[in-house]
């Protein structure tokens, strides 16, 4: 078993994965070559990497400091939790609400 923790093993999953995304974005604007594409390519990368650093930082520091997230798939499965947890709160307390005629 490898060591997933090795410096190491750690940049070059890094240095491939920036491969990939400058050869599929170098692809997609030789498809399609322009402005409008490259401004495209920028904003998604940015916007992915806003996204990123929300999920794993944000919520770890400020939102809920005690839950650790494992990747992806944990972070939108504890978004979904929470989501739902407010929406019932919210069905709950509306129902509960003497001035709602009920």
């Amino acid at each position: 078993m490898r060591d997933l923790t090795s410096a190491n093993a750690m940049i070059i999953k890094a240095a491939l994965l920036a491969a990939v995304g400058a050869m599929s974005a170098t692809l997609l604007f030789l498809a399609a070559p322009g402005v409008r594409t490259l401004l495209l390519i920028v904003l998604t990368v940015w916007a992915f990497a806003r996204v990123y650093y929300f999920a794993f930082y944000v919520v770890e520091k400020y939102i809920d400091p005690s839950f650790r997230f494992s990747g992806v798939g944990s972070v939108v499965a504890y978004l979904w939790r929470v989501l739902r947890n407010k929406l019932q709160h919210t069905v709950d307390s509306s129902s509960d609400d003497p001035s709602n005629g009920s």
